[in-house]
């Protein structure tokens, strides 16, 4: 399909752990509550795995995971 002329689009883990960090940011900072917990912790586990993160979304590019996404 790309040979044809049409091109695939390509997200960069930088562009979705921009996004994880404002959901973050636009919950509360509450240590007692388990959504601003989640997104906290989610986000530094990513953030200090971002070689690892940077794979899978360039894997997950690959397959076409991000093509229904909005410009």
């Amino acid at each position: 399909m790309i040979g044809r002329g049409l091109t695939m689009k390509k997200i960069k883990a930088e562009l979705l752990l921009a996004e994880l960090n404002r959901l973050r940011k636009d919950v509360p900072e509450d240590p007692s509550d388990l959504e601003w917990v989640t997104l906290h912790h989610v986000f530094c586990f990513v953030s200090y795995q971002m070689s690892e993160f940077q794979k899978y979304v360039e894997k997950q590019n690959e397959q076409g995971a991000f093509e229904e996404l909005e410009s």
